[in-house]
């Protein structure tokens, strides 16, 4: 095995790769046995590697999770900010602006007032349980509009790493509230028409989470409500490190 080992640790990044690979492969494994389909696949993800930060914190003693473990250190840099920008952009450039006139104002308001409801619950949430500087209030908020964007608006104003795992958190816990969730009471709210998908993947925003949600409720809706789902995701990254911020700032103080 050392020889094996030898080239795993010299090959960082690929070796991160093949992790991340059997990790996700797992994670659809788990989500389509155990769960049919209803909590998704990237959530077990998100749990697994939360999980094994923790453990690989607690192993080594260091500061990086598992990245601090030799032959997982290019974990470090492919959850780095590099790659995940780059996967930002790219979902950024497979969405076609013109499309989001068919959810008419009703989607577009479903956004704005979606981010603004679930970025004030988080910040409220993280006020009642003690926070009260600026920087993790915000991040703490951001994290409750999607767990993608709790980490961007973390990085970019400053907060802690502790900070933005709590963020990441709090984004996965609304994610698998939405998979479970939506088909329960996908009837009682008339979801079930293209429109009425596209509004509430501009409400409840976690991607991840509307597409496994409509995909339990009527497949047929899955594009429709991940589409505005995406747009949510790309509006909470400009509004939540931004204006979101200085005005979390002028309430809470300039710490």
């Amino acid at each position: 095995m050392e020889p094996v080992y030898t080239v795993l640790k010299d090959n960082a990044l690929i070796t991160a790769f093949l992790a991340i690979g059997l990790t996700m492969w797992l994670s659809y494994f788990l989500s389509r046995k155990l769960t049919a389909g209803r909590i998704h696949g990237s959530a077990i993800a998100i749990a697994l590697g939360l999980a094994a930060a923790w453990w690989g914190g607690k192993v080594t003693g260091g500061s990086k999770g598992i990245a601090d473990l030799e032959i997982l250190s290019g974990i470090g840099l492919m959850g780095g900010g590099m790659l995940r920008d780059f996967a930002i952009v790219a979902t950024a450039f497979g969405v076609n602006a013109t499309e989001m006139r068919k959810a008419g104002m009703a989607g577009a308001i479903a956004l704005v007032c979606g981010v603004l409801v679930s970025f004030v619950m988080g910040a409220v949430v993280a006020v009642a349980f003690g926070v009260r500087d600026a920087v993790s209030i915000t991040t703490i908020g951001a994290g409750a509009v999607t767990y993608i964007v709790g980490p961007i608006t973390g990085a970019a104003i400053g907060a802690s790493s502790e900070m933005i795992a709590l963020s990441v958190a709090a984004g996965l816990v609304k994610s698998i509230l939405v998979m479970v969730g939506t088909p329960l009471v996908a009837r009682r709210i008339g979801l079930d028409n293209p429109r009425s998908a596209m509004v509430y993947g501009g409400l409840m925003g976690t991607t991840s989470g509307v597409a496994a949600g409509l995909a339990a409720t009527d497949p047929k809706l899955v594009p429709y409500g991940a589409m505005t789902a995406t747009f949510y995701t790309g509006l909470g990254c400009l509004l939540a490190p931004s204006v979101l911020f200085f005005a979390v700032r002028a309430l809470a103080g300039t710490n």
